[in-house]
């Protein structure tokens, strides 16, 4: 799959090669060749590196330091909203993003509808992780995942616990490279300790804070036993997709872009225009009514944000 929005900044050809496996601001750990692992931050203050960049490095053999000097090109990239409506990279060359959702403590629905139109206007594939399923059944949780099956995701009900359908999480997984997104408490370090054996080893300075303190902020990749990829994100309270990465006509909803050529108007926005077919089909049920809720919200808030951009590009 070629991303051609994506571009990169090159170190030198003859420059030795590094995969970043995990990230806590400009504090980097690499991989590089042999296997070994070491610390690392960007050669520039501009260069921006994130979990999952393959990278181009350099040994100050001087100091005894590791310094990345070039960023390969990204074969995909996950983006975030910041609180102006900049796009921030959260991690690069994502071949599947796993949304978790649990029923306890409640997940909302509305920031995996995000999560997943973020991911489809990165050309990202995606799909739920419906995690504690051993728990008793909650109806909410229940009509969420039906109508992220109707807009077409694949829903996998497992169990970190029990270890109830792992083997087809793993399946799902394959050769790529997943991440694990979603709230905090659905239970993705659970599902990290299981899929990865000895995943607990912990970042180490990389992960503290300035008074010592164990952190949560380190994105970490790990290589899954059977093949494959596993990048480990914190849990969030709060995700909003960058704006300015989403498709502006459907907000990455994959129902809207089915939908959307039935619209009486090409420009149709699927709010309060008349002949939508959008509208109709959550009229009618054939798009989720929660959905559909949820694709209006962001579009007030794609309005917002970009008003906010425009007030901050005039001042």
């Amino acid at each position: 799959m070629i991303i051609t929005r994506m571009s990169a900044t090159s170190g030198p050809e003859s420059a030795p090669a590094g995969l970043v496996v995990a990230c806590h601001g400009r504090h980097l750990r690499l991989r590089i060749a042999g296997g070994a692992e070491v610390a690392a931050r960007p050669a520039r203050r501009a260069l921006e590196v994130v979990c999952g960049d393959e990278v181009e490095v350099r040994h100050d053999a001087q100091h005894d330091e590791w310094h990345v000097i070039g960023v390969r090109p990204r074969r995909t990239a996950l983006y975030r909203s910041d609180a102006r409506g900049a796009g921030e990279l959260v991690a690069a060359n994502v071949g599947l993003l796993l949304v978790v959702l649990a029923a306890r403590p409640r997940s909302d629905p509305f920031i995996a509808d995000r999560y997943l139109a973020a991911a489809a206007s990165e050309h990202i594939d995606a799909c739920v992780v419906a995690n504690k399923r051993d728990l008793d059944a909650d109806a909410e949780l229940d009509a969420a995942l039906a109508g992220l099956q109707l807009a077409g995701y694949r829903v996998l009900d497992c169990s970190a616990r029990t270890g109830a359908g792992l083997d087809a999480l793993r399946a799902a997984i394959g050769t790529r490279t997943a991440m694990l997104v979603g709230e905090s408490g659905v239970g993705k370090s659970s599902l990290t300790r299981v899929l990865v054996p000895h995943s607990e080893v912990e970042v180490g300075e990389l992960a503290r804070d300035r008074g010592g303190r164990h952190t949560t902020t380190a994105v970490r990749l790990y290589d899954l036993p059977g093949g494959g990829r596993l990048l480990d994100a914190p849990g969030v309270r709060d995700f909003a997709p960058a704006i300015d990465r989403l498709d502006a006509a459907t907000l990455g909803f994959v129902e809207v872009a089915r939908l959307a050529g039935g619209c009486r108007f090409a420009d149709c926005r699927h709010l309060a225009e008349p002949g939508c077919a959008v509208r109709a089909a959550s009229e009618s049920g054939a798009m989720d009514p929660r959905r559909y809720e949820s694709y209006r919200r962001l579009r007030r808030l794609h309005a917002g944000l970009t008003a906010r951009q425009g007030e901050r590009r005039r001042s």
